[in-house]
């Protein structure tokens, strides 16, 4: 199980900052974000959330690109660039929700670290910058949802 921390702020309001702590070793978490179906087993937000696909050119300049079911049967896709890859310590990634017509809507700059920490493995994630505070909080409720199923699948990988 993932501990659930924040011990420091964003520098906006309109930034993102969560840091997990997971009971998984730091290339297991890193592979867990950056294998196509390792990907496929945990991604989704809501509870009841399925991953349909996930493509990925895991290199700096390669698009990632995830579909996914909502419980609610609501289909939605997030398409992101990677800019940076340290393995098995740091990914930089861009991220956007595509609308109805695969066109990205309001792109935002992600950064996860990975701290290896006496067998666990502490993940900061920063995400910003959001157009208002309430992008940023419904942003926040669906990380923390991926992180749980995150958490749920690391014990079975």
């Amino acid at each position: 199980m993932a501990e659930k921390n924040n011990p420091s702020s964003p520098t906006t309001d309109r930034e993102l900052l969560i840091t997990r702590v997971f009971d998984a070793p730091r290339s297991l978490v890193f592979k867990a974000w950056t294998e196509p179906e390792r990907i496929k087993q945990w991604w989704g937000g809501p509870r009841g959330a399925v991953t349909l696909s996930c493509e990925m050119d895991f290199r700096p300049g390669g698009l990632w690109r995830t579909r996914a079911k909502g419980p609610d049967g609501g289909e939605f896709v997030s398409r992101s660039v990677f800019r940076e890859i340290m393995e098995p310590e740091r990914l930089v990634f861009t991220f956007a929700w595509e609308d109805a017509e695969g066109k990205p809507k309001h792109e935002t700059l992600v950064t996860i670290t990975f701290v290896e920490q006496n067998g666990k493995t502490v993940l900061t994630f920063q995400q910003g910058v959001f157009e208002s505070v309430t992008s940023r909080d419904g942003h926040e409720e669906g990380w923390q949802g991926f992180f749980d199923h995150l958490s749920e699948y690391l014990p079975q990988a």
